[in-house]
């Protein structure tokens, strides 16, 4: 193939073709008319030999050739946009530039409201579109459709860039009218009934089964490790649930300190150390290379980075 038959509008028009798999959502997006996209199409068919996008009973699919130059087409669009810009630093006080993430529940509760305040003093016109681990896959933030993934991630892809926020210790919390509080043993704690909340990784949830211990996660393994087993009475994705939910006067739930530390104020609750040794958690950040130079999103990952040593440095946990 002749380079300089290719045409850049081109590989614009594959870059959102491929990401959208729909010509009028594409053509909508590159704010052109349909005709005019599907001619597009037709002209990448036609320079490649390939369909690029078949119609399957679940829509439009891209083909095997069209999946291997999606993230090569990416890449240089973005390379190319970077290498256009002007040379100045990124102004994030005139910046309306919205960024995607991928939070957590446990995020969404501790991360994303000291970035809001941090926003609303330095970047006011910018924009945070929060996102589920459900809404979004691991291909997404490689694609860089989504700026940044903030979780706990067992296992990352070897070409993403990840950076760690801080680490988490597990915390009791309970009823004010719970009585064990006052006797607050490992034997009183396996006597009593459980709040279970987690949600880790990408993809939707499924239910949990209380025997399956290997799903259940950091509480549970590390009961099993000192050979012992609680009993869970509520299952949860939602820490703020969870919490909602210890005011119970018989339940149980055990959290991250940072989450727990949220309701250290209030009267009707009684926040306590495990009486048994729970791993910490460690709360990462990861972003798609394609994105690691750019100008916003460099400053965007200093100030996440920057929060949070602030509020280690200012509290005790």
């Amino acid at each position: 193939m002749n380079i300089n038959r290719i045409d850049l509008n081109l590989l614009i028009y594959l870059d959102v073709l491929l990401r959208e798999c729909n010509v009028t959502r594409s053509a909508s997006k590159l704010n052109i008319t349909q005709p005019a996209m599907s001619n597009g199409l037709k002209r990448l068919r036609d320079l490649l030999g390939d369909p690029l996008l078949v119609r399957t009973s679940e829509g439009m699919k891209p083909t095997e050739k069209a999946l291997r130059l999606q993230p090569i087409v990416r890449k240089v669009l973005l390379e190319l946009e970077e290498a256009l810009q002007p040379a100045a630093d990124f102004n994030a006080k005139t910046s309306t530039r919205v960024f995607r993430i991928m939070a957590s529940d446990y995020a969404t509760s501790t991360v994303i409201p000291l970035l809001l305040n941090r926003l609303r003093e330095n970047a006011p016109g910018i924009t945070l579109d929060i996102m589920t681990p459900s809404d979004v896959t691991f291909h997404d933030v490689e694609a860089g459709k989504i700026d940044m993934a903030i979780n706990r991630f067992d296992e990352l892809p070897q070409s993403f860039h990840n950076k760690s926020v801080w680490m988490d210790s597990f915390v009791c919390m309970m009823s004010v009218n719970n009585p064990i509080q006052h006797n607050f043993n490992l034997d009183a704690y396996l006597t009593s009934q459980h709040i279970w909340v987690s949600k880790t990784g990408f993809g939707v949830g499924v239910g949990m089964d209380p025997t399956d211990v290997q799903k259940l996660g950091w509480v549970d393994e590390a009961l099993q490790a000192i050979d012992k087993k609680r009993s869970i009475r509520v299952f949860t994705r939602s820490y703020h649930t969870a919490m909602h939910l210890s005011l119970e006067q018989d339940l149980i739930a055990t959290l991250p300190k940072k989450v727990a530390m949220i309701n250290k104020n209030n009267p009707d609750l009684v926040i306590l150390e495990p009486p048994f040794y729970i791993p910490p958690i460690e709360l990462k950040m990861i972003w798609s290379p394609l994105l690691h130079h750019d100008a916003s999103h460099i400053w965007f990952r200093q100030q996440v980075n920057e929060l949070a040593r602030e509020f280690q440095l200012k509290n005790n946990y």
